[in-house]
């Protein structure tokens, strides 16, 4: 089995049981809360008429269920992409109990083959997801198309790891991490300012951050640098 067949069999075994073993907003879990970031970002083109929102990597909808739920119905439209089926399902079941299916659009689809239409959204938000694109180069063809998909004025949030990290917690060894994508922090810095030269930077940040997660029936330490970073079209 190639890296990538691997990664990918491992990010869908530890999602598939996560999401049916924990509910959306569950607290104590990491469905708890949307994330900070991509909520007060989103409340920058709230009044927009008919806002068009675009989520890369849903999941089961943490971040894309709550910003449907400040739309009104007829109003606004939350598009939300997943490789995973069980996402896909869980989505679509949460947007009915949270009486947002008029406007959650779930598609399952790998991010780094979805085509983003020119000029479509208002709001793009990628939270912990672009680092599972099948190569660095399917990563530049995503954030072009994010920026070329973007409406004037538009914005595009992007929460990505960088310069990770993984080793098992027995014995310290270093093992090879389970991302498709792995690029240091200012290499990626460096690219995010070349893909969206001429944008305004609204926030820009790294963070160091520590996990401890499962790799299989291994425990692993997971070390990252965290890079945020959102920008407006001008």
């Amino acid at each position: 089995m190639n890296r990538l067949k691997r990664i990918r069999r491992e990010e869908k075994l530890y999602h598939d049981q996560y999401f049916k073993e924990h509910t959306l907003f569950e607290q104590g879990t990491w469905l708890e809360k949307p994330v900070k970031t991509v909520m007060e970002y989103y409340a920058e083109i709230l009044n927009q008429e008919n806002p068009r929102v675009l989520d890369l990597g849903c999941g089961v909808g943490r971040n894309s269920i709550p910003i449907a739920q400040k739309m009104e119905p007829g109003f606004g439209k939350v598009v939300c992409v997943d490789l995973l089926e069980s996402a896909i399902e869980k989505i679509m079941e949460y947007s009915r109990l949270y009486h947002v299916e008029e406007i959650v659009e779930a598609v399952q689809a790998d991010i780094g083959d979805f085509y983003i239409k020119e000029n479509e959204y208002d709001y793009i938000f990628a939270v912990s997801s672009l680092e599972h694109v099948s190569s660095e180069q399917v990563l530049d063809y995503v954030l072009e198309g994010m920026a070329e998909g973007t409406k004037a004025g538009g914005i595009n949030c992007i929460i990505i790891n960088t310069d990770i990290e993984e080793s098992l917690l027995d014995t310290r060894e270093i093992i090879d991490p389970g991302f498709e994508v792995n690029i240091q922090a200012e290499k990626m810095l460096l690219k995010l300012n070349g893909k969206y030269q001429g944008w305004q930077v609204l926030y820009q940040s790294t963070k160091p951050m520590s996990y401890q997660i499962n790799r299989g029936e291994k425990k692993v330490s997971l070390q990252t640098n965290v890079a945020t970073y959102v920008v407006q079209k001008i």
